[in-house]
């Protein structure tokens, strides 16, 4: 076990340098800082001793160790749009991204999982075939699409949700919520399930195909011979083996919901980090776009590292096996 979580912990700590080698040349090749700092009429005095403060003219590894040793602290510098310290800004836009997520998160397991376990027990009913064909709309269709489609039929069309914004939050600490009003939850609502469609449908697929083959195992025709009841094999028996692949697939699919959570906020106009990342690419705020592409691959790297080990918690196979 200790192996196992060593070796993944190196894993972890190769792709967060990678991730910021590839940030840090964003800096060397998006624009130049100083030009967007002084402007166009600057004189090449000011422009030399700004770099100088800015250690610019320092050799590339010496930069990108500085760099480094910056982003393990948290600061990516000030923000060349805003004028403010990187990190306040994402502080203030990463609640607004995770409630956003967890509640789309929360949404399509709590439908995709009940779905697809239904679609694969009843193969033949109108409702199986009726969630198919909707998963297939679901995952064909884009996000951007399905928030347009949402936004014209229940904000413009029935007046049921709004169409932009976040609505009144609350402030804990630095946290900021909009699940403690109930106009944060008005406005959370429909840019929730867009995002969640997608995933959603992915889920009752994946759980369907996964309960289809796990019903044909030997293990479940034993359990009928023995004279269990059909609700014991299906949720005593395959279901637990079903959700093992499914619990992997949705911890990466959790990262994913934060990661591409972008056009869901541009749609929306959702003030999160998706929403700050357009913005930044836009006036190509380049610590911005650095910061946002080192946190969200941090989140992955330990969404995936809980998912091994949950994963090897669970799978007896692993341990014995010594965890490759």
């Amino acid at each position: 076990m200790f192996a196992f979580v060593l070796r993944r912990l190196f894993q972890a700590v190769i792709v967060m340098i990678t991730v910021a080698f590839i940030a840090f040349l964003l800096f060397q090749y998006v624009g130049d800082p100083v030009v967007f700092l002084l402007g166009q009429d600057a004189t090449p005095e000011q422009i030399r001793a700004l770099r100088a403060d800015l250690g610019l003219d320092k050799p590339f590894f010496v930069q990108f160790w500085h760099f480094l040793s910056n982003a393990v602290q948290g600061e990516f510098g000030l923000s060349l749009r805003q004028g403010a310290k990187v990190s306040r800004l994402i502080a203030e836009r990463f609640p607004a991204t995770m409630e956003l997520a967890t509640i789309a998160a929360v949404l399509a397991l709590a439908l995709g999982i009940p779905m697809g376990v239904y679609s694969a027990l009843r193969r033949g009913s109108f409702l199986s075939q009726a969630f198919m064909t909707l998963s297939l709309l679901g995952v064909s269709l884009p996000t951007f699409l399905i928030g347009i489609l949402l936004i014209l039929l229940f904000s413009v069309g029935l007046g049921w949700f709004p169409s932009f914004g976040r609505g009144d939050t609350v402030q804990l600490g630095w946290w900021s919520s909009g699940l403690l009003t109930l106009d944060g939850w008005h406005h959370v609502i429909l840019p929730a399930v867009t995002l969640a469609i997608f995933q959603l449908t992915l889920i009752m697929r994946l759980v369907r195909a996964e309960m289809l083959e796990v019903l044909r195992t030997d293990y479940i025709k034993f359990a009928r011979a023995r004279g269990l009841s059909d609700r014991a094999i299906h949720f005593g028996h395959a279901l637990k083996n079903t959700l093992v692949p499914v619990m992997t697939i949705t911890g990466l699919q959790l990262g994913g919901l934060i990661a591409f959570a972008i056009i869901t906020e541009t749609v929306f106009q959702w003030p999160g980090m998706g929403l700050l990342f357009i913005q930044a690419v836009t006036f190509a705020d380049v610590p911005v776009m650095a910061a946002y592409l080192c946190l969200i691959a941090l989140i992955f790297v330990v969404i995936n590292l809980v998912v091994d080990l949950l994963y090897f918690v669970v799978d007896p196979r692993l341990r014995v096996s010594g965890g490759h």
